[in-house]
């Protein structure tokens, strides 16, 4: 008997158990149950076990069916709101956090088991990736592996987690990896918006303790298949996020996603699909920072004028690159047609493109080849891909632990002369190996000649840097970063390499007298504070040039003025046709953001003058902490066209001031008033940024004694 109830308890909670439970009630206990029927009992009850497990382990279907969207059996459980929840949040990461992009090293493919992929997905993602799968327990593992082992899976690059699973759409589930802390990898998880699949709601849990790492919990309602983002704070959804969270403003929801995810630019977007289930990956994708894959119908389609908005709405927002998106349109007809091509998956150097037998199935793979060149773009063909449910929903990426990580804004456009390019990098071993300094590389080359290769040498800490030496104008050059480390990987910026390497051209240059790189030297940490950022000033004239400090930009006393290792006093003057490589170190606390200017005295009247924007990051402003809260302030929306509001908490009682500044670190327009007694308010600067043209700019504010500083950018 005792065999017999840890039997039934092993089924108890399990999806068989309904069937169980008519074996059982088929007998009749009794107290006088002689041995023989009981061991007649207890060998048919071990048949079902044995049985039942080897149907789940041995068909890519579950004994019933799960839909995508919620059965009519889950929707009577169904709850959307929180307080039906057992969730459990914690503190957002402490310190700068990242999310990392679905196009950055994945160590491995999260899938589950039973299948919603076939098998031959799962032999080509074995080929050179890890495939992690969820499996029940030990005799499913055992089952798979001879699967795998019959199916040409490559075993050695396999792993297993035991858990219990609902369904096999770990897109939308599975965990969302970011970077935080001292170089640390971490997952966020998040209620899913399935409630009635509680298993697996828990397996970002089951692998933040299978992967030994950090576990934060952000209480906004959301799916993976319904997000993507670049790896640099921007992030895209539909509108549904805010649907499934109707007690969330949309501040609320941006304030959880920064600081959770580190993500400031949030896009949330209407489903132009009109389907049910409103994800993003039905209809959209990132391919790299400043790329986005977007589906396309006929003009006679009735969601025609809806594509085409999001199309247009991403090829006018600037990416984080600084850049206008570059929008790729592919085929998404639905309705009468399979063609769920956005819904593929991006595996380190290739990409996974779901193909359904249908007339532009090649049409796809030609976009995904022009899109993304270097890439191996290799089709997979399953009869069970449909519109809104493909390999994106099905395949999660597991992010590299050991991430060798190349944070780079690259030269774009036309870039003006000068005597050289610089070239600046992050380069972060999340191992914790040592970089080979030998091998942290600049590849660049003019036209379609071969590459060449220099050195980049270490600024501080992580920080490298090459410069491209002076070209002619009209060149074009092209160049990617090359990193390794002791763990033995190696990376490239971009990710693709000399296949897709980033572009810039030469033009004119900015000012034929003095020319200055960069002209805006931005301090966002302690670090670079204390150890300086560069300017690069080039006399290009035949007489001297001084470099003059302007008081009215700020407090002498809070800055230093060196050319390595002396420290120098202004005027400095530069000889003609000299450059100056001028480190300026800020010290704590600072109280306003100072300006440079650097002017030609042939004759001891400034002949003209170029201004060397500073500013020093909010956070540290009035205080040697990495935080300060004296006030707080928030735009939106960011980027604007016509209309920028502000809204601030905590303001204290006296002067309110906001300016406009460019780049150039010039006023363009002003707003000054006196609070009384108001600690918030809305202020809305609608005329005033009108004016401006497209572009990055600052905003200054002002308030008791204390300021900040925020970035936005105006788009027409």
């Amino acid at each position: 008997m005792q065999i017999y109830k840890s039997a039934r308890k092993t089924y108890i909670d399990s999806k068989y158990f309904k069937f169980y439970l008519l074996f059982e009630r088929s007998f009749i206990f009794e107290k006088n149950l002689n041995y023989n029927k009981m061991k007649k009992l207890i060998f048919t009850l071990f048949t079902f076990v044995i049985c039942s497990n080897l149907l789940q382990a041995q068909t890519d279907v579950p004994l019933y069916k799960r839909s995508h969207f919620l059965s009519e059996e889950e929707m009577k459980s169904h709850d959307p709101t929180r307080a039906s929840r057992e969730f459990y949040p914690t503190d957002p990461p402490a310190g700068s956090v990242r999310q990392v992009a679905e196009f950055e090293r994945m160590q491995s493919i999260l899938i589950r088991y039973p299948f919603g992929i076939p098998m031959t997905m799962i032999a080509e993602i074995s080929e050179d990736c890890g495939v992690t799968t969820l499996v029940l327990n030990q005799l499913q593992e055992n089952t798979v592996r001879n699967q795998y082992i019959a199916n040409g899976v490559n075993i050695d690059n396999c792993d297993f987690v035991h858990a219990p699973t609902d369904s096999h759409w770990t897109r939308d589930y599975g965990p969302w990896y970011i970077t935080h802390g001292q170089n640390e990898i971490g997952i966020v998880n998040f209620p899913y918006n399935r409630p009635a699949r509680p298993n697996d709601d828990d397996v970002p849990i089951v692998m933040a303790n299978e992967l030994g790492i950090d576990l934060y919990g952000m209480e906004l309602i959301h799916t993976g298949g319904n997000y993507m983002t670049d790896g640099l704070g921007v992030g895209a959804s539909t509108t549904l996020v805010y649907t499934e969270n109707p007690d969330l403003t949309p501040e609320d929801v941006d304030t959880l996603v920064e600081e959770y995810l580190g993500i400031h630019t949030y896009h949330l977007l209407p489903d132009p699909l009109g389907d049910y289930i409103e994800h993003i990956d039905c209809w959209g994708k990132f391919l790299d920072v400043d790329k986005v894959l977007i589906g396309q119908v006929s003009t006679s389609d009735p969601r025609y004028e809806d594509f085409e908005y999001v199309a247009d709405y991403f090829a006018n927002e600037i990416s984080s690159y600084g850049n206008h998106y570059q929008v790729y349109r592919v085929q998404t007809p639905g309705q009468s047609q399979v063609t769920p091509y956005t819904n593929s998956l991006i595996m380190n150097d290739k990409v996974l493109v779901p193909q359904t037998g249908n007339q532009l199935d090649d049409d796809a793979l030609e976009v995904y080849e022009e899109a993304m060149p270097g890439y191996e773009i290799i089709g997979i063909y399953y009869n069970e891909w449909y519109n809104t449910d493909a390999i994106h929903c099905r395949a999660h990426g597991t992010v590299d632990q050991g991430l060798l990580y190349i944070k780079h804004f690259p030269l774009l456009g036309e870039v003006p002369y000068a005597d050289s390019y610089q070239v600046s990098a992050t380069i972060t071993p999340f191992s914790g190996e040592a970089l080979y300094p030998d091998s942290l590389l600049l590849y660049y080359r003019t036209g379609n000649n071969p590459f060449s290769k220099i050195t980049m040498t270490n600024v501080f800490g992580y920080q490298y840097r090459a410069s491209i030496p002076a070209q002619e104008m009209g060149s074009e050059i092209s160049y990617y970063i090359f990193a390794a480390d002791e763990s033995g990987r190696r990376e490239k910026h971009p990710f693709i390499g000399s296949a897709d390497p980033h572009v810039f051209t030469i033009g004119p240059p900015e000012n034929p007298d003095v020319n200055l790189n960069p002209d805006s030297l931005i301090y966002m940490n302690v670090q670079q504070c204390d150890t300086g950022l560069i300017a690069y000033v080039r006399n290009n004239n035949p007489v001297p040039v001084e470099v003059v400090y302007l008081p009215e930009f700020g407090q002498a006393s809070n800055f230093q003025w060196i050319i390595d290792p002396y420290v120098i006093e202004l005027p400095y003057s530069i000889p003609p046709f000299d450059s100056l490589a001028l480190r300026i170190k800020v010290a704590l606390p600072v109280s306003n953001n100072p300006g440079l200017v650097v002017g030609t005295h042939p004759v001891g009247t400034m002949v003209d003058t170029h201004n060397i924007y500073i500013c020093v990051d909010e956070s540290l402003v009035g205080t040697k902490e990495i935080k300060t809260e004296s006030f707080r302030a928030q735009i939106y929306p960011n980027p604007v066209r016509d209309a920028l509001n502000l809204r601030f908490s905590k303001l204290t009682e006296g002067e309110l001031r906001v300016q406009l500044i460019d780049l150039q670190g010039r006023i363009l327009a002003e707003h000054a008033e006196n609070l009384e007694g108001k600690d918030e308010k809305i202020l809305s600067l609608d005329s005033q940024v009108q004016s401006l043209k497209e572009g990055i700019y600052f905003i200054r504010i002002m308030n008791g004694g204390e300021q900040l500083t925020r970035k936005f950018v105006r788009l027409q």
